[in-house]
């Protein structure tokens, strides 16, 4: 069969054999219904949610007697941009509850959770909120994105039971209410997006976010395949009930369950630790997907130069490896323990350095004193997230802070971990893929034709993921339940069976 997998700006086209499966998100295998998509369905479902939340008090009654409201609204990266997306109506019903209980405009402010994301600039403030609401906020200086080293802005809380250091924005911290705007979407870290894993990563430092994002939580036997009953997972929750228990208030989550398209399927607000449970139930029906009838030796899909985390991640090698490292996390499920990966990419050596400013020197670091695995460069994580350089372009110049790299190469090393091999094919620097230690052939079909005579035989069984970096994607598992009790898990099963 012939098939098209995403290539630079464009597609490859591969021939496979006949015997190939097919998966496509939402396609292969239809989501559950989205609710109605027009506005006033969806605002009236929201409004319904905030006034009837799981574990505290409606919306309305939250915000009597108080003063002052943040929210907290998750950046460009995930949640869809769409008129009637998640971020807009939830925002908007939100704020017709607040102003109606006697809150004023202009003691409400619109902090993007970047983290340790680029901040966000005014083209991507204005696309997340639509015209309206960007309007209303931006001219007055209600809007700005959260900077994990503005530290007149950051508040330290010290550390929770587990030993992880919290440190939070403080606009958030003094606020007399809290609203995270979060979206239940399939997320390889964790299980999910949304809830506690929001503020977690969203609003607070790196030495919080590198007591998760790091080797010895990542590599972890819960962690791949992906769950909600992981270390990592806990971790979120804990530090997210830490602000809360210093803040002396509860965050008020309004969370929607989406779609492969960012379509809201469920609406859910209240208290994370109780609402969480309750979205997940929802999501877990679109997003575990019991489909696969064997185990794959071989899967194939393509990766485009610009996606998830922007124009470049196709080809800076760091970014490559966190993404490859992604498919083995959703999809171990489903793979041999002989997996390999075939991956069109093209690879020309755009590093993209005015976005991730320190990957080139991480890159080539990794090429010298003994470096054997990623995770050996694990030791300069505190020189980089400290380097004032780097830090000044995260703040001012719209880069990513300097320790999500090593949030990168912790995942990077997932796919080495658990695939006998990795071919990047088409690329037009193949040394940068073989620097990272990943195979290079010109085609799909030369790929396959070497994986046949050194890692899976003559007739492998193979999977093809197009459009695995364009759509939302899922968690597959095996059609049968008592099939993806994974022998690699720790961890309790998880609720949908996997």
């Amino acid at each position: 069969m012939q098939l098209q997998f995403e290539y630079g700006n464009g597609f490859m086209t591969a021939n496979l054999p006949d015997t190939t499966d097919v998966f496509i998100p939402g396609e292969t295998v239809p989501d559950p219904p989205c609710l109605p998509q027009d506005w006033d369905s969806l605002y009236q479902a929201t409004l319904e949610s905030i006034r009837h939340p799981i574990g505290m008090e409606p919306l309305a009654e939250h915000v009597r007697g108080k003063k002052t409201v943040v929210f907290v609204i998750p950046d460009i990266v995930k949640g869809g941009c769409q008129p009637t997306s998640h971020r807009k109506v939830a925002i908007r019903a939100c704020l017709d509850e607040l102003y109606a209980a006697g809150i004023k405009k202009e003691n409400i402010l619109l902090l993007f959770s970047n983290g340790l994301h680029p901040r966000t600039p005014m083209n991507e403030a204005k696309q997340i909120l639509g015209e309206e609401l960007f309007n209303e906020f931006w001219y007055s200086g209600q809007i700005t994105s959260h900077d994990s080293e503005d530290y007149d802005h950051l508040v330290d809380l010290g550390f929770t039971a587990q030993g992880d250091h919290v440190i939070m924005n403080k606009y958030v911290y003094d606020a007399d209410v809290a609203i995270l705007i979060g979206h239940t979407q399939g997320n390889p870290y964790g299980g999910y997006s949304g809830g506690y894993k929001h503020c977690a990563t969203g609003i607070s430092h790196w030495r919080s976010i590198s007591a998760h994002h790091v080797p010895q939580v990542m590599h972890r036997p819960d962690f791949v395949p992906v769950s909600t009953s992981s270390l990592m997972r806990d971790k979120f929750d804990q530090q997210g009930m830490h602000m809360e228990e210093k803040m002396g208030k509860k965050f008020f989550c309004c969370d929607a369950v989406l779609d492969t398209k960012s379509r809201q399927i469920e609406i859910n607000s209240g208290y994370a630790k109780e609402m969480q449970p309750v979205s997940w139930r929802t999501a877990d029906k679109r997003t575990y997907v019991h489909w696969a009838e064997k185990k794959y030796d071989v899967v194939v899909f393509g990766m485009p130069t610009n996606f998830h985390y922007g124009a470049g991640m196709g080809t800076n090698p760091i970014q490559m490896m966190q993404a490859l490292s992604a498919q083995v996390i959703r999809h171990k499920r489903v793979l041999s323990d002989r997996c390999v990966f075939i991956v069109p990419s093209i690879c020309d050596g755009w590093f993209h350095d005015e976005r991730w400013p320190y990957l080139r020197e991480l890159y080539e670091m990794f090429q010298h004193d003994s470096m054997q695995i990623l995770p050996d460069m694990n030791r300069y994580g505190e020189y980089f997230a400290t380097n004032e350089e780097y830090i000044r372009k995260y703040r001012f110049a719209n880069a990513f802070h300097p320790f999500h790299g090593f949030s990168m190469m912790s995942c990077g090393h997932l796919a080495e971990m658990h695939t006998s091999a990795i071919y990047i094919v088409g690329a037009r620097e193949p040394g940068i893929a073989r620097g990272m230690g990943l195979k290079t052939r010109a085609t799909v079909e030369e790929a396959l034709e070497d994986a046949k005579r050194k890692f899976v035989g003559e007739n492998p069984n193979i999977l093809a993921l197009p459009k695995t970096f364009t759509t939302a994607a899922v968690h597959l598992c095996m059609k049968d339940p008592a099939e993806n009790s994974h022998f690699r898990d720790d961890a309790p099963a998880h609720p949908c069976g996997c």
